[in-house]
């Protein structure tokens, strides 16, 4: 009898939580809702539920369908609030301190997922950053094999000092820039994840419907997760026991690894600076120790010194001959730890580093030069080859976002529609850069694929230009993967209300990672002002237009050249432009300002024809801008073969 009573009540309990009706994770307290742009409420309820919905002055009744959904609208609204959200059925919901404004998609890679409080003057900005109408929902990163109805946590931050840290520094620029001038609420939705492909941010629709990409989507069997896991455990751990045999040393075998005694000759060899993901480990988190063993002479033997270790993603500490001489807990933070007295001995010396990566990339990374030893003027060049050996591994979690198409879109673009939104910005290319030629088609697929999911027409898709970085010193000799990337995304431009901000001035050129996200999110919002808000701004630099060969004299003409162009050279001297003839063959060539063009040659090459400018990975060298101070892009005027042409996407590349 006891026990027909338990599963009597049980069932009861069940059906009345599957009865409350429920909202999906973007709806919450201190939302921003899309203004002058029908208002889109969705969610589940018991199979037949009525449902009232309240809004401001509004109020919509609607019947959930035989699976417990539905979907009601509410007319356009004006910026303001704050209002309540009041859902009422067999239970109730009121969600508080909604405001109306206009809401922003911000995604891509790390360079939009990159937070305030690491950009630069991040500590003064968000001392300040009393900003009550900015708020900002971010998206958890999760993947999934198949699209998702709803996010699996999340709620609306309220912009002030002490959330602002933790917003996307690009869109939190963006958001301020927009709200100074327009006055009214702004919303970000951060939906972004480190090192991701556009792939990943496409619909399988997409891809069925699309002639580059449907054989290889036709080709990739319906996943789960649960069995794409398991299968990627089974083929890593292979992979990696060829590198070392064993994955549970002991504690005291660990402890050995700092040691100067302990012999790694065995120890498998990786490049440094390098994350590992690019190199022999290949996608895997953990952690893993390095090991090099230097020489120092009599001379130097004892002294006090500095160790710089460039970045390590994440975590790591340092041990030199044993001795702990620092640690850090950022992934973009340069390493710099002293060496007290005493500890370095005549000859060799061992530097062990303990890197711990719980996620995305993982490794000792950043430019060569900035991996060095210096004891007292002398100074030791620490990049090259390292041993490793791996302490602990994770596979668990090892489906990643890159291990297939569509994963993210499924999981992290999917549940937010259909929210109404204004528009969206975008950053991201660096993991697209290898197959530059073929991103010419897969953005604007993205871009189309974002539009048409959403139903909202051709919203407007503003985006980054790849900043300045020396990602493998390509130029155009060797070819460069990143100025074909930089001209994929001009290209895309061809789609209509799309506009895009060049960087290639205010990068690092040894930072994928720039810090300088302020002026990332300004000319964002100077396109952004002018081509949605209408405003008479300028908000781009001089774009290439045509070119006129002039004996041996290459003439380029710009459009955008605002009050004028210019150069921030002293001496009117032109940087970044390189002249070619029938040969092919680029030289720098010597360029100069002549009204509203520029005027390229070079003395060796007298019949051009051909221009490039900024066609290299590192572009800091570039230096025409109109007189408002926005950078004239990269371009090219010859339509020669590049590097990316025949590399194709690939799942699990």
């Amino acid at each position: 009898m006891k026990k027909t009573i338990f599963s009597a009540m049980a069932i009861l309990i069940a059906c009345s939580l599957y009865a409350n009706v429920r909202l999906p994770k973007i709806f919450n307290d201190n939302m921003v809702l899309q203004r002058d742009h029908s208002i889109p409420v969705w969610g589940w309820a018991d199979s037949k539920e009525k449902i009232t919905v309240r809004f401001n002055q509004q109020t919509r009744v609607v019947t959930a369908d035989k699976s417990g959904k539905w979907k009601i609208e509410f007319s356009a609204e004006s910026a303001g609030g704050p209002f309540q959200l009041i859902i009422t059925a067999k239970n109730s919901i009121t969600l508080s301190n909604i405001l109306v404004g206009d809401v922003w998609v911000c995604s891509g890679q790390s360079n939009m997922e990159f937070q305030l409080k690491n950009s630069s003057g991040a500590d003064n900005e968000i001392i300040t950053a009393n900003y009550p109408q900015i708020r900002q929902f971010e998206v958890p990163r999760v993947v999934s094999t198949q699209p998702k109805d709803d996010l699996s946590e999340g709620d609306w931050k309220i912009c002030d000092p002490s959330t602002a840290g933790n917003f996307t520094a690009v869109g939190y620029y963006f958001a301020k820039l927009l709200h100074a001038d327009l006055k009214i609420p702004i919303g970000l939705i951060n939906t972004s994840w480190g090192g991701t492909h556009s792939e990943t941010w496409t619909s399988r629709n997409a891809f069925e419907n699309s002639d580059e990409y449907k054989e290889m989507i036709a080709a990739m069997r319906f996943l789960d997760i649960d069995s794409l896991t398991k299968e990627k455990i089974v083929t890593t751990s292979k992979r990696l026991e060829k590198l070392q045999p064993s994955f549970s040393p002991s504690a005291a075998t660990i402890n050995s690894w700092k040691t100067i005694s302990f012999d790694d000759s065995h120890w498998p060899k990786m490049k440094v600076p390098g994350l590992w993901e690019q190199q022999v480990l290949g996608d895997i988190d953990g952690v893993v120790w390095f090991r090099k063993i230097i020489q120092v002479t009599a001379a130097d033997a004892g002294k006090a010194a500095v160790i710089e270790l460039g970045m390590i993603d994440d975590a790591d500490i340092c041990y030199v001959n044993g001795v702990n001489v620092g640690s850090t807990s950022s992934y973009n933070a340069l390493r710099k730890y002293n060496i007290p007295t005493g500890i370095l001995k005549e000859g060799n010396n061992v530097i062990a580093v303990r890197v711990m990566d719980s996620g995305g990339g993982g490794g000792i990374y950043g430019a060569a030069a900035d991996i060095k030893l210096h004891i007292g003027s002398t100074k030791l060049l620490l990049s090259g080859e390292w041993s490793f050996q791996i302490e602990a591994i994770k596979i668990g979690s090892s489906v990643g976002p890159n291990s297939y198409p569509t994963l993210l879109f499924n999981a992290m673009v999917h549940p937010l529609i259909p929210f109404a939104i204004k528009g969206a910005i975008w950053y991201q290319g660096e993991s697209n850069a290898s197959r530059a030629w073929q991103y010419r088609k897969a953005f604007p697929l993205m871009i189309s694929d974002w539009r048409k999911s959403w139903d909202q027409g051709d919203f407007p898709f503003y985006f980054v230009q790849l900043a300045t970085f020396n990602a493998n010193n390509g130029d155009s000799r060797k070819g460069s993967t990143w100025a074909e990337l930089r001209e994929a995304q001009t290209l895309t431009l061809s789609l209509p209300n799309t506009g895009m901000a060049v960087t290639t001035d205010i990068g690092n050129s040894t930072d994928i990672h720039p810090t300088n996200k302020q002026d990332v999110g300004k000319r964002l919002a100077a396109v952004a002002l002018h081509q949605t808000y209408g405003k008479n701004n300028v908000y781009s630099g001089p774009i290439y237009q045509s070119f006129k060969v002039e004996g041996n004299k290459i003439s380029v003409s710009f459009s955008n050249i605002g009050a004028g162009l210019s150069t921030n050279n002293k001496y009117g001297y032109l940087q970044g432009f390189e002249i070619a003839g029938a040969d092919h063959q680029f030289h720098y060539a010597r360029a100069y300002i002549d009204g509203d063009k520029v005027v390229v040659y070079h003395e060796g090459t007298t019949s051009p024809i051909a221009v490039r400018f900024g066609w290299a990975d590192d572009t800091v060298d570039n230096n025409l801008f109109n007189q408002e101070g926005f950078p004239a892009g990269p371009f090219r005027t010859d339509n020669w073969k590049g590097i990316t042409e025949t590399i194709k996407y690939k799942i699990g590349d």
